[in-house]
């Protein structure tokens, strides 16, 4: 039987020739592999999950934003209507999808197209782009938690800070820098606007959220699933909850995305004209647990194409930042005393970096 010593010796050596070579999964993919590297086997326990229970019954909510909900318009019944539906369904699910949120649907089809030509270039070309330094405002790697999981998961990334501090598109691959500005306007718009409805959901001014800064920064993660030649042995993304505010999702072409919701996997499936909007840490903390980040987690996938999604954080995820968070004042009580500590960004980063994806960071935090 093999040591524990010998075993840990050739998962580094794995996950060192893995990370050297530059090339992602897609690379391994491209060598013709029929059997991935151990590196990527997930535990049993996650083995078992991956066949869970029927869950059909169950499906997050779904929620028609009636083309932009004027700011104008707050005191109106459509509205109060929208409002009381988010509210809803931050409480209980921390995932709803919207519809008719105003961004064209070409748009769409376009942003996924061009981060599909991003990943599909040649590994030259990608490789002089590959990096792990987060100071960046451009970085392109596999698996921000290599060498911290307990499994590598099935998937490359490339990652970018759209906000406070824009790129120029000479920051920006030519591939899909253009279309990257143009998404990146319009999220930051429909961003806004969840904003406006989750502070009245809070009973807070429309302005309250986006005065505390959580609207101000923007990261979009491009998001790269090929094909698996054993999707039931690893995933595409482990379970984890957000370091966000909040997250808006441009889902992928083939289904893959669970959510886990009364000890349920709950399956996502891919709707063209919808986006997936979850609460993150940020938001559940400093909404006193009234809002909750859930974990969710993407299969590995098993189709003959690659699978593309395209999710946006609002969080300053691993940039520095000094600005502290705590419960909003303006919701406690006796009856809702505080039920986290104040943090900074800073901190909130630091614990994130050094962590397996799969563990929330909220528990550090709690009074």
């Amino acid at each position: 039987m093999e040591s524990s010593a010998t075993i840990a010796t050739d998962r580094s050596t794995q996950l060192n020739a893995f990370e050297e070579s530059m090339t992602g999964v897609k690379g391994l993919v491209d060598s013709g592999v029929t059997e991935f590297p151990a590196i990527f086997r997930a535990p049993p326990a996650v083995l078992t999950s991956l066949k869970p229970q029927p869950a059909s019954h169950l499906a997050i909510p779904t929620i028609d934003l009636k083309g932009g909900v004027n700011y104008k318009n707050q005191n109106s019944d459509t509205r109060r209507s929208v409002v009381e539906k988010i509210g809803d369904a931050a409480e209980k699910w921390g995932f709803f999808q919207v519809v008719n949120h105003g961004i064209p649907l070409n748009m769409v089809e376009k942003m996924r197209e061009g981060i599909r030509r991003f990943h599909e270039q040649d590994a030259e070309t990608k490789k002089r782009l590959y990096t792990r330094d987060h100071t960046k405002k451009w970085v392109y790697y596999s698996n921000i938690d290599l060498y911290t999981a307990r499994a590598a998961s099935w998937r490359d990334t490339f990652s970018c800070y759209m906000a406070p501090d824009p790129p120029t598109l000479e920051d920006l691959p030519a591939v899909c820098g253009e279309i990257m500005l143009e998404y990146k306007n319009e999220i930051m718009k429909l961003g806004g606007l969840l904003f406006e409805l989750l502070s009245e959901a809070l009973g807070l001014k429309p302005n309250h959220l986006d005065d505390m800064g959580c609207t101000k920064s923007l990261v979009m993660f491009g998001q790269y699933y090929p094909p698996c030649p054993q999707p039931d042995l690893t995933l595409g993304l482990s379970k984890h909850t957000d370091f966000s505010f909040l997250t808006i999702l441009l889902q992928g072409n083939f289904p893959g995305l669970q959510v886990l919701h009364d000890h349920y996997w709950v399956d996502v499936p891919p709707a063209p004209e919808a986006f997936v909007v979850n609460i993150g840490d940020l938001l559940q903390l400093i909404s006193n647990d009234r809002f909750i980040s859930v974990e969710h987690r993407v299969t590995a996938n098993g189709a003959a194409e690659p699978r593309i999604s395209v999710p946006c954080f609002f969080s300053s995820v691993m940039k520095e930042n000094p600005r502290v968070y705590g419960p909003i004042k303006e919701i406690l009580s006796e009856q809702n005393p505080p039920k986290y500590r104040e943090a900074s960004l800073n901190e909130f980063s630091k614990i994130y970096g050094a962590k397996e994806l799969n563990t929330s960071i909220l528990q550090h935090f709690k009074i």
